[in-house]
C-alpha cells in the first residue's frame, strides 16, 4: 500500500502476487476485452509553462488509454469460480517520446482495471481501502461457507468444498458430532465431480441412511460419510 495524494492505493504487482499465492499459477487469468486511446496531445517546444515561470524545450506526449478486462478465478480442480469484469482509464503526462508514452497509458489503464476486478475478492486485494483509506478488514465472513451451528442451506445450494477439505476436516473421535453444512458440503463436493444434480445425491444418502440430511448430526466420521457419498456417485445410484 502507498500513499498518493492522500489516498491509499494497491500495486498491481501485488495483486498478481496475492492471486499467485492464493488460486496458484494457473488459478486464474486476465483477459483484454477492450483497450481503446482515448487521447493523445502533442505539446511542442515553448507551449507548456512550468510552475517557475519555463516552458519545455522540445516535444512532450500525453497519453489517455482506457481498458476493460475480465478476471477469472478458478478452484484446484481448474473448475471457474467466479469471473468479474471492469474498467479503468490511464494516462502518461508530458512524456519526451511518444512510444513511451503509449505505453505507459496502456499499463497504467490494464493496471487500473485489473485491481478493479480484484478488489471483488476482499479485503487483501484492496477492498478495505475503500473504507477511508483504512487496512482494517470490512468483509468480516460469507455466509456462503457454513460452519458448525449454522443453518444449512438446500442441497442444490450447498457450495462444493475445494480440495477435499472435509478429507482434513474429518475428526477423529468416530462420535464427533458434525453439523448438516458440512454434510450438504460433503455433497456437493461428490455431486459436483460427477457432473450429478447434488439433490439426486442427498436423496440418495437420505432413502439408504433412513434420515433426513438436516436432521442428521451425529455421523460415525466426516471421512466415512464423504466416501458414502463418492461411492454412491461411483456406482451411478445417484445419477
Amino acid at each position: 500500500i502507498r500513499h498518493l495524494d492522500g489516498n491509499s492505493h494497491l500495486e498491481a504487482w501485488d495483486v498478481r502476487r496475492t492471486l499467485i499465492r492464493v488460486f496458484g499459477y494457473g488459478g486464474w487469468n486476465v483477459e483484454t476485452i477492450a483497450l481503446d486511446l482515448v487521447r493523445e496531445i502533442e505539446s511542442p517546444p515553448g507551449t507548456l509553462k512550468r510552475r517557475n515561470g519555463s516552458t519545455n524545450d522540445r516535444t512532450v506526449w500525453t497519453v489517455v488509454y482506457r481498458a476493460q478486462v475480465r478476471l477469472t478465478v478458478k478452484d484446484a480442480q481448474g473448475r471457474e469460480i467466479a469471473r468479474y469484469e471492469d474498467a479503468a482509464s490511464g494516462d502518461a503526462v508530458n512524456q519526451p517520446s511518444l512510444g513511451d508514452a503509449h505505453d505507459l497509458a496502456m499499463k497504467a489503464s490494464l493496471s487500473q482495471a485489473l485491481k478493479r476486478c480484484a478488489v471483488n475478492l476482499g479485503d487483501q486485494f484492496g477492498l478495505a481501502l475503500y473504507n477511508g483509506g483504512k487496512a482494517d478488514p470490512v468483509v468480516v465472513r460469507s455466509l456462503v461457507s457454513p460452519v458448525a451451528g449454522d443453518v444449512a442451506p438446500s442441497p442444490d445450494d450447498a457450495p462444493a468444498v475445494v480440495g477435499g477439505e472435509l478429507d482434513k476436516q474429518a475428526p477423529a473421535d468416530a462420535s464427533a458430532q458434525v453439523s448438516p453444512a458440512l454434510l450438504l458440503n460433503a455433497i456437493g463436493e461428490a455431486a459436483d465431480a460427477a457432473g450429478v444434480p447434488r439433490s439426486h445425491v442427498a436423496q440418495r444418502w437420505e432413502s439408504d441412511h433412513d434420515q433426513s440430511i438436516k436432521d442428521a448430526t451425529d455421523v460415525d466420521g466426516l471421512a466415512k460419510v464423504l466416501a458414502e457419498l463418492r461411492a454412491l456417485v461411483k456406482t451411478g445410484a445417484a445419477s
